[in-house]
């Protein structure tokens, strides 16, 4: 049962957009999901109780205990939303778990900093041979300086870049009424359904 972390430090990286589509995209392939939120905010138990009943489902968990402990039996998959600020005991009760970890990064100074200690400290941790950690680009827009300097911050990581999702509203408007984009007709979202592809190969790897 794979366990798919998505976790920054920073705040309004793009964590519940990233967790939230890539449940979706796992449960649209048939699994069992659950969706666990660590993140006090409940972004994700938000978005799923907005979710259709006739889409696929993706069960909640709720890791706000005092120790992140495994799922229920029955489940394939798991994605696990994290806050703001993960560090000390809470990072390591969710590196136990961990087979892989998605550090999602927005091309803003601030963020690629902030970020740049917390990839440092997955390097270190006592865990980090056996669990596989990748970044994703966020919000970006080719050809703007912030991308170019989030390009060069990550040549200077031994972490893999698997792509950069774009900049755009449909992301908001499918938030909204618990969607994902594998729930809708693909028509409208070719180009993001193409920037999903290195991603979800990593996390199928």
């Amino acid at each position: 049962m794979p366990v798919i972390v998505v976790a920054n430090p920073k705040g309004g990286v793009g964590k519940s957009t990233l967790s939230t589509n890539l449940a979706g995209y796992l449960a649209s392939r048939g699994h069992a999901v659950m969706l666990g939120d660590v993140d006090r905010q409940q972004s994700a138990r938000t978005w799923l109780a907005l979710r259709p009943a006739h889409l696929p489902p993706i069960a909640s968990w709720d890791a706000l205990g005092e120790d992140v402990v495994r799922p229920p039996k029955g489940t394939t998959h798991v994605v696990l939303d994290t806050p703001a600020g993960l560090h000390g005991k809470r990072l390591d009760e969710v590196m136990k778990i961990a087979d892989k970890v998605l550090v999602p990064l927005s091309p803003s100074i601030f963020d690629i900093h902030a970020t740049h200690e917390f990839v440092r400290q997955l390097q270190a941790h006592r865990r980090s041979d056996k669990v596989q950690v990748a970044i994703v680009g966020m919000r970006t827009r080719e050809g703007t300086i912030s991308t170019d300097q989030l390009r060069h911050f990550l040549e200077g990581l031994k972490i893999p870049l698997l792509g950069f999702l774009r900049d755009t509203q449909n992301y908001v408007h499918l938030a909204a009424h618990g969607l994902t984009l594998w729930d809708v007709a693909p028509g409208r979202f070719e180009r993001d359904l193409a920037q999903w592809e290195p991603v979800l190969k990593w996390v199928e790897a």
